[in-house]
């Protein structure tokens, strides 16, 4: 881990299950209703990344990416997110999902900048990158 001029933290990983590892320790970091934003492009590791966090706040579960479900909700321990076809935020109150950001558990929004005006103040951010040789870089607070 390094810390940037921002005070943001730096992981760089070298595989999927260095990212899983990684997101497996961040979860020790987590508190219940916390809300984590996952940035990052399409494949960058955004779910890859949540599968660590699920296994690290003891859920067995498979994790998928909730494309379609727009949430997946584990036991009310995460509820993660893929915000990707939604258009603005009215559509994420219609639906139902800005009630679970006060119902105790740990948040994952990939690609909440399509919600950006309903999100809770104090969100953590996670930011994963694609470098050129297949690692990620991962930023975090």
């Amino acid at each position: 881990m390094v810390y940037n001029g921002n005070r943001m933290a730096v992981f760089i990983s070298k595989s999927a299950q260095d990212t899983i590892n990684f997101g497996r320790e961040y979860a020790k970091t987590l508190s219940a209703g916390d809300v984590v934003l996952l940035n990052g492009s399409m494949g960058a590791g955004k779910t890859v990344f949540a599968k660590g966090v699920a296994q690290g706040l003891g859920i067995e579960d498979e994790i998928l990416s909730p494309t379609y479900a727009y949430m997946n909700d584990y036991y009310g321990k995460l509820y993660h997110y893929d915000c990707y076809r939604l258009k603005n935020g009215a559509q994420a109150e219609a639906l139902g999902l800005c009630d679970y950001f006060c119902a105790g558990g740990v948040c994952l929004v990939e690609w909440a900048e399509n919600i950006s005006d309903v999100l809770p103040t104090g969100c953590k951010i996670v930011t994963i990158e694609i470098l050129a040789d297949g690692k990620r870089r991962i930023t975090y607070e």
